[in-house]
């Protein structure tokens, strides 16, 4: 039995013992382009039913969320200039980083001491820091009055998930590599699962599906689904099918250990360049769920992609709840053995 909440190794608490290291993605939404490779090779690589019906109304968008019939999703979410200064201030508020610093030209005519020195505006002193090379702008492109943020989302595979701590069947177990799967052949379909995801991932199917040359069973309607990480593919030493086909690298898989370090150096560079608006989702540990195995770098707040800004865990307050119980027990034994007792 894993723990409810804090700091842990998921797959040695399930019993699996610390030699297998636990896997991860990092999805940097920040290259990501929108080509919905990911989602294309999730549902072939699975065997998943295709979107139904054309584009939708809100959006560049043909499958709407993550479901039982899709693993991966990519959001289109369209921005105005107001809404991309108020992300970079809010973003400057969670690092207090300030104004962006750039470097001054060590060899400009007026440069304010060596290549470490920093301009605390980057429009002020503008020809003072350039000098003899004026021709050449050492900032950054300002951001346009328009942008996409596209973003592809999948399971988080929590550290502690509440889906495996109510399922009643044992149907989702915790794998070697730390991950979360649904094992089609035990799911009864009751949904408490559903019910106790905090980020609205795991979903019962409608109806079954059977495709040519499906591998093993028939996925059966009304059993709950969701992303397995690719697990039978881990196991062949592949990495999931959406990281393996993502044309810019937006998708990263690995030990999650290095994902985590990769994606600080991401917004650590990115911060660096003026986008103070990049930030991590997941990566903490301390959260709600245990930090989760699926890592995300955002562009704006969680809840412009649709995540909880504080995901909690149904489970975490467990602890408390059976301490309250407990000393409420106790109260009332005492209250029962000072009225009963008196009466001699």
């Amino acid at each position: 039995m894993g723990q409810f909440f804090g700091s842990t190794n998921p797959a040695a608490d399930s019993g699996w013992g610390a030699g297998e290291p636990r896997k991860g993605f990092f999805t940097d939404t920040s290259i990501c382009i929108g080509c919905k490779a990911c989602e294309v090779a999730c549902k072939e690589w699975n065997e998943l039913p295709a979107a139904s019906g054309g584009l939708l109304a809100s959006s560049y968008d043909n499958s709407g969320e993550l479901g039982a019939n899709t693993w991966r999703h990519v959001a289109f979410i369209e921005q105005d200039s107001t809404r991309i200064a108020e992300a970079q201030q809010s973003g400057r508020a969670l690092v207090n980083l300030g104004m962006p610093a750039f470097p001054a030209d060590p060899g400009a005519a007026g440069a304010r001491g060596g290549a470490g020195d920093v301009l605390s505006n980057p429009h002020a002193g503008e020809a003072d820091a350039l000098g003899a090379t004026a021709n050449a702008d050492l900032r950054p492109p300002d951001t346009p009055e328009f942008r996409w943020l596209m973003s592809s989302d999948v399971c988080k595979h929590c550290t502690h998930a509440g889906c495996l701590d109510v399922c009643p069947t044992g149907a989702l177990f915790r794998t070697e590599h730390g991950t979360v799967v649904v094992q089609d052949d035990i799911c009864n379909g009751c949904g408490v699962c559903v019910a106790a995801c905090p980020f609205g991932v795991i979903e019962r199917r409608s109806d079954g599906t059977h495709a040519p040359g499906q591998r093993g069973l028939e996925k059966q309607g009304g059993i709950a689904q969701k992303c397995t990480m690719c697990y039978d593919r881990l196991g062949d030493g592949e990495q999931p099918a959406c990281a393996q086909t993502c044309p810019t690298e937006s998708i990263r898989f690995g030990e999650r250990q290095e994902m985590v370090a990769r994606a600080r150096q991401r917004v650590a560079e990115l911060h660096a360049s003026g986008m103070t608006e990049a930030r991590l989702y997941g990566a903490n540990d301390a959260d709600g769920v245990g930090g989760t195995g699926s890592v995300f770098l955002l562009l704006d707040e969680p809840e412009v992609y649709g995540l909880p800004p504080d995901p909690q865990v149904c489970t975490k307050t467990l602890p408390r709840n059976y301490a309250r119980a407990g000393l409420a027990a106790l109260g009332m034994l005492a209250s029962a053995v000072l009225a009963f007792g008196g009466r001699r």
